[in-house]
């Protein structure tokens, strides 16, 4: 579920704060403009073409001026399509352009915050604002800019063109302007709350066609496909009521100004007619006023269009502003990213070499949306080489020390120090480009599994690939698919299994030659033959690196160096598993339950083996 601070209503629609984005197009912008007026402009003078005809070559019955009318007209009619061309060639170079900065200035962004912004906001929500707000904010810029400048132009065109042709007419057909306003205006605020509905189910469908797929084991082995089926039927039913009642509302606005038009042509025809008879105004005059009595309401209804539509792109741009406007919890100071670089810039000759000494200094810790400090006044120093092993209930916390070594969280106070420095005196890239962590549930890139061994280090060679995969046991695994290293994953590793996954994920991170190595829960996930080759090759990968450890399985930790035990958020107990199994404490409990239930369960297994014997 998403989480948004309160932000103030941007002035002027949030056009200011798009102004970096737009500002460097502004040639494209005023060509565009330019062409949109001009367009415009020789729309609303055609029927200028067909006065001059009626009243000069049919009245007088001459054809002296027609060729060149002809010739004019079609070099006119040339010129506008040449125009339009290019006012549809800029609008779309000028969305895409658009559309990309905005898009990879949020991605990039996001790419510097801190998990915990990740945790406060759904991948869904984070999705629509990179791809959705963005691509509406493009599209305000390109198309519904020009559709408003061309409508605007050719309403104040045609205004004045009536107005200077004849006065009294003309403030007749103005005269329901105002009525075709308010309409439109009217309708509009409907149509959008209706559409604002029909987002919202659309929604709610998408979120459950996509349970649907990605939890069709749960559904078929709970049996709820029935009630997955009704939810999903019940919910496309409502958004057809909501989609028609909605179409129905646009089609009154359609009507009303069809309506409309057809009054004004009945103004032209009754006021116009009885001009053009007592001979006050001629024939031509009355076709010009019938041409635009039927075109000036619909450039009408698109310039109402589009100032209503800047009301709901402003939420657009508010919600990508906000965005853009989130601050990473933890960041560089000025002084570190001149000497060692930021994450898109960094100053890799000024790294100086990871040894792996790490220290809590009297460390306190409390989470931004915590109520009571984690962590109080502690300290710890784990030298080159050693090994913490965190263990724990879940949900008991284990992650927060690896959260503070890997410099995701900033200590509330104290010091955490790598190689004796504070670690807020290098860069963040730095220090995570020297640890490697193998996550409790694998995430592999699409591509092949070449590709996702090398995220961590680009040049490896395909000798040194296999050499991480045999390290950790998974090179057999890689043998016998179709193409090896060449062979697809599928999107996050979905050709895999969850343990084939673990094993591969392992090896990326060892193929990193980390200095740090996390390990959280990595060996949850396999089978106990598979761990036992794991445990092998973490004794031979951790010799001489730090790592540490969230565990599980706690047979997989008896030699570490320090053990933590941690219970409700808080470390309880600290020291080696012979002297924390000699206090009898809360990790000798952890400890042999886990034994008890292990032995119940060999049992059982071997009770029912019997009894199909």
């Amino acid at each position: 579920m998403q989480s948004e601070t309160k932000q103030k209503t941007l002035p002027f629609f949030g056009i200011p704060r798009m102004l970096p984005y737009i500002r460097p197009y502004r040639l494209n912008i005023v060509i565009m403009v330019t062409l949109g007026i001009l367009s415009s402009l020789i729309d609303s003078i055609y029927p200028l073409f067909n006065r001059h005809i009626i009243n000069h070559n049919l009245a007088e019955q001459t054809g002296d001026t027609l060729m060149l009318l002809t010739v004019l007209y079609l070099v006119i009619l040339l010129f506008q399509i040449f125009t339009n061309y290019q006012s549809a060639y800029l609008c779309s170079k000028l969305e895409l352009w658009v559309n990309r900065d905005l898009r990879n200035a949020s991605f990039s962004h996001l790419q510097t915050l801190t998990f915990d912004y990740f945790n406060r906001n759904s991948v869904g929500y984070i999705h629509a604002r990179v791809i959705s707000d963005s691509g509406k904010i493009g599209e305000m810029f390109s198309w519904r800019l020009m559709d408003l400048i061309w409508s605007g132009s050719y309403v104040v065109c045609v205004i004045l063109v009536m107005l200077l042709t004849n006065l009294r007419l003309a403030l007749s057909i103005l005269l329901l302007v105002p009525v075709a306003v308010v309409l439109v205006t009217f309708f509009r605020r409907r149509l959008i709350e209706q559409n604002r509905h029909i987002r919202e189910l659309n929604s709610t469908i998408t979120s459950d066609f996509n349970e649907g797929i990605t939890g069709i084991r749960a559904i078929k082995t709970l049996a709820v496909e029935e009630r997955m089926n009704a939810d999903f039927h019940a919910h496309t039913q409502e958004m057809q009521g909501a989609s028609i009642r909605a179409a129905r509302t646009s089609t009154l606005i359609g009507t009303s100004i069809a309506f409309l038009s057809s009054a004004a042509l009945a103004l032209v025809l009754g006021r116009g007619g009885q001009l053009t008879m007592e001979q006050i105004m001629e024939l031509g005059t009355l076709s010009v006023f019938m041409s635009y009595a039927i075109s000036i309401m619909d450039p009408l209804q698109n310039c109402i269009n589009v100032l209503t539509a800047l009301t709901t792109i402003q939420v657009n741009i508010e919600r990508f502003t906000r965005l853009m406007d989130t601050e990473s919890s933890v960041v560089d100071s000025p002084e570190v990213i001149r000497r060692y670089g930021d994450t898109f810039h960094p100053k890799k000759e000024n790294w100086e070499p990871l040894a792996g000494d790490v220290e809590f200094r009297d460390v306190t810790f409390q989470y931004p949306d915590g109520d009571e400090p984690v962590l109080e006044h502690f300290s710890l120093n784990v030298r080159q080489g050693e090994s913490v092993a965190i263990v724990g209930e879940t949900g008991a916390g284990k992650s927060t020390l690896v959260n503070l070594v890997c410099r995701f969280y900033e200590p509330t106070s104290g010091q955490v120090l790598i190689d004796g420095r504070d670690a807020r005196l290098r860069s963040q890239l730095w220090l995570h480009s020297h640890i490697g962590y193998v996550l409790q549930t694998p995430h592999l890139f699409s591509g092949t599994v070449r590709d996702n061994l090398r995220y961590g280090r680009p040049d490896a060679t395909d000798e040194e690939i296999w050499e991480a995969l045999r390290l950790v046991s998974a090179d057999l695994i890689v043998a016998r698919m179709e193409k090896d290293l060449d062979s697809d994953v599928g999107e996050g590793g979905s050709q895999l299994s969850t343990g084939e996954r673990q094993l591969l994920s392992f090896a990326r991170a060892i193929l990193a030659d980390p200095r740090i190595l996390v390990l959280d829960e990595a060996t949850s996930s396999v089978d106990t033959v598979t761990e036992k080759a794991i445990q092998n090759a973490i004794k031979a990968v951790t010799a001489g690196r730090t790592s540490f450890m969230i565990a599980h399985r706690l047979s997989t930790i008896v030699d570490a160096t320090t053990i933590l035990a941690v219970r409700d958020g808080r470390i309880v107990e600290q020291g080696t598993h012979a002297s924390l199994m000699r206090r009898h404490g809360y990790y000798w409990e952890l400890f042999t339950r886990q034994y008890a239930d292990a032995a119940i369960e060999m049992a059982s297994s071997g009770s029912g083996k019997g009894a199909e014997a």
